[in-house]
């Protein structure tokens, strides 16, 4: 399966986001559009079930469903595939890790128990055992500012260090966040936020679980490559990349649009795939004249990604 090694892990991956019908049921027929779309672009891989993909709001059988469609599709495309098993409820989480891996991810993400806090303890034996629940499949903890117990640099390298199976973190902090973080756990994949990524790479990241994915895929993709090939002009088409996140993406943000309202509106600014901007109760959704306001905007800030 492509990606499923460790290195298979590095680069850009694009989020499935649910496509929603006005009572809330999700469109799998357009979900599979989607699918087939973030495929065909070459992305490193795609993953469900981030916050963009609405874990938190899923039934069951909705997990099973899409788990199922995204792995179907994946392999069908030879597109490396992530599944989140993430859920509020430890229990819960462990349930979706468990049946995840009978479809042989090239990861499985997670997220910590979160209605209490955990102490360092509890961080390691909640960790631990999801490890153990998705062996042989490796585990990426979700683990960003807004998560109930956030972890310090040192503690997720004492974690990586102890549990072969964690592989890969997904943070979003300073620089001397991730300048700890590298040098403590120079193994441990690092995630950052898409729109920092070019940046985030001087400091030790590896990837991302992308917004500007949800921008635009392609484009997204291209920007990653000239990380490589030219990382001067890739380092400064990112700083666009953040100052027009800055402008524009962080007032929705001010205003009480959550994550996945923003990505949802990042997907049909990009107009790439018949999603729509729709999220589920009780959050709500960024209007479409506000969309439909931002598309040039964003086509004449950055159009190296259109």
């Amino acid at each position: 399966m492509p990606g499923s090694t460790k290195a298979g892990l590095r680069g850009t991956w694009g989020s499935v986001l649910l496509a929603l019908r006005p009572d809330e049921s999700i469109d799998f027929d357009l979900v599979g559009v989607e699918v087939d779309a973030l495929c065909e672009v070459g992305l490193a891989g795609i993953y469900t079930c981030g916050t963009a993909g609405e874990f938190h709001t899923l039934e069951e059988d909705e997990f099973d469903a899409l788990s199922e469609l995204v792995s179907e599709r994946s392999r069908r495309a030879g597109s490396a595939f992530q599944i989140g098993a993430s859920h509020m409820s430890g229990q819960i989480c462990l349930s979706r890790i468990r049946r995840a891996r009978s479809l042989a991810p090239a990861a499985i993400q997670v997220v910590l128990p979160d209605w209490l806090p955990l102490s360092q303890r509890e961080v390691r034996v909640a960790l631990e055992r999801m490890v153990a629940a998705a062996d042989p499949v490796p585990v990426v903890l979700y683990n960003p500012p807004h998560a109930k117990t956030v972890c310090g640099p040192e503690q997720l390298a004492a974690l990586a260090e102890a549990l072969p199976g964690f592989v890969g973190v997904k943070i979003a902090g300073d620089d001397a966040f991730y300048t700890r973080l590298h040098a403590a756990a120079p193994e441990l994949l690092i995630f950052a936020p898409g729109h920092e990524l070019a940046h985030a790479r001087r400091l030790g990241a590896s990837g991302s679980f992308s917004n500007v994915a949800a921008l635009s895929p392609v484009g997204a993709l291209e920007w990653e490559r000239q990380m490589t090939v030219g990382p001067d002009g890739a380092y400064a088409l990112g700083q666009r990349i953040i100052a027009f996140f800055e402008r524009y993406i962080a007032p929705l943000k001010a205003q009480g649009y959550s994550n996945t309202a923003l990505d949802k509106a990042l997907a049909a600014i990009g107009a790439w795939a018949p999603v729509g901007t729709r999220v589920r109760w009780p959050y709500s959704w960024v209007p479409d004249e506000t969309v439909a306001a931002l598309a040039p905007l964003a086509r004449a800030a950055l159009p190296e990604l259109f």
